[in-house]
């Protein structure tokens, strides 16, 4: 079997194990799944970084898992179709472009004087306004559709669609809340992974909490010494 065939077609056998008290039963996992969450890690890792190389490396993220989540059309190894996690590989494909474009397009203006290609910012009162409201209607409307293609978790698969469009599209904005709601599409995330099968990303989704935190501490940080700097001119001005 040649390195793509591989990375495509091949599976490993797990033996069962105990995590925090969860027993999870021995799977068979795709080979893709494993190295789709890995590039999905890395590119959280750029994202917290500001770096622009996180979205084209989670653009092949999204490629490899989207092929994960209709397992049932592949019927090898999960059997089980989480329709919402497969579109929303679709999806960030699309807002992925966007926030490649658009980080791209600061860096070029030195906007973020750390060598990040943002500076991260607060998106305030009417962005809040704006992704409570997508996040309700996102989340209703993602659940009649999933419904009707037979996702196996057509409500929490719903609102992981919706949260993870929203917390991209932020990520893409610069919008420090994005860490936010990566953390409460976290917390329905593992559940329902870990019942469907899917392992590697259940496991995953674990790790992205712990490391959504970090990221928003970081991201909170960086931002208050941006203000910083930029009042010090200010209180110059004033003395002089």
């Amino acid at each position: 079997m040649n390195p793509i065939e591989w990375l495509l077609e091949g599976t490993l056998d797990i033996p069962s194990w105990s995590f925090l008290g969860i027993s999870v039963p021995a799977a068979e996992l795709l080979v893709r799944e494993i190295v789709g969450n890995g590039f999905g890690l890395a590119s959280a890792i750029g994202g917290m970084r500001r770096r622009v190389w996180a979205w084209p490396v989670g653009i092949i993220g999204n490629l490899l898992l989207f092929t994960v989540f209709v397992g049932g059309i592949f019927d090898k190894p999960q059997a089980e179709d989480l329709w919402g996690q497969a579109g929303r590989q679709v999806f960030f494909l699309a807002v992925s472009v966007y926030g490649w474009w658009r980080w791209q397009r600061s860096r070029r203006t030195g906007e973020a004087a750390d060598g990040g290609a943002i500076v991260p910012r607060w998106a305030g009162p009417r962005g809040w306004a704006q992704l409570a409201v997508m996040a309700v209607v996102g989340t209703v409307v993602f659940f009649y559709v999933l419904r009707a293609l037979g996702s196996w978790g057509p409500l929490p698969d719903a609102w992981i669609l919706t949260g993870s469009i929203l917390a991209t599209y932020g990520m893409a904005r610069g919008w420090i809340e994005f860490w936010l709601i990566w953390i409460a599409v976290d917390v329905v995330g593992v559940p329902l992974l870990f019942s469907s099968g899917y392992y590697p990303s259940a496991v995953l989704y674990l790790v992205y909490g712990g490391f959504c935190v970090a990221g928003f501490l970081t991201w909170v940080r960086t931002r208050r010494t941006a203000d910083r700097l930029a009042a010090e001119p200010s209180r110059e001005e004033a003395v002089a």
